[in-house]
């Protein structure tokens, strides 16, 4: 996935493959947290990121939301500090030091989680854009692939933020 975002040329073999072992991590993923908090809880992070899904799509077809450049720099800005939190977390984690709050479900896990999931929605509607851009200027057929494969990388990414979110409020069985 990573070399693809440089080198978008490979994304017909990258997505593929990309797409199966995501298929994987995400069946084991939910697997975890279906054995720890019961059924329901992948449905309802499933319907809920394919209500989100086709929110941000009615939003972005009708116009009421537009992707200027203003638009585009806050939601990457936005989307690259998240990104350093979630690598500054990783790090920390591997040499032993645990950061409370973040991925916790008190009250500043809840907000920093509906703020990652508002910003994975918003990307979405980037997504969007970079298709129908990708369409109008009759892109190289490559870049079907890899606009695919960036709309399933933004999906994957809201369905794990909305999973996180979901089982703040479930029970453990």
């Amino acid at each position: 996935a990573f070399a693809s975002m440089f080198f978008p040329r490979i994304s017909p073999f990258g997505a593929p493959i990309y797409a199966a072992v995501e298929g994987v991590v995400l069946g084991s993923i939910s697997a975890v947290y279906t054995m720890k908090f019961g059924d329901s809880i992948v449905l309802n992070a499933v319907l809920l990121t394919i209500s989100i899904l086709f929110a941000m799509l009615v939003l972005y077809a009708t116009r009421v939301v537009k992707v200027t450049d203003k638009f585009r720099t806050g939601v990457m800005a936005a989307t690259l500090g998240i990104m350093v939190m979630y690598l500054v977390v990783f790090l920390l984690n591997m040499f032993g030091v645990t950061v409370p709050y973040i991925h916790q479900g008190g009250t500043i896990g809840i907000i920093i989680s509906a703020v990652v999931i508002v910003v994975a929605a918003l990307n979405l509607l980037l997504d969007f854009d970079l298709i129908e851009n990708g369409v109008r200027s009759q892109s190289p057929k490559y870049m079907e692939w890899y606009t695919a494969m960036g709309l399933m990388l933004t999906l994957v990414w809201l369905y794990l933020e909305i999973l996180r979110f979901v089982s703040y409020f479930t029970k453990n069985d």
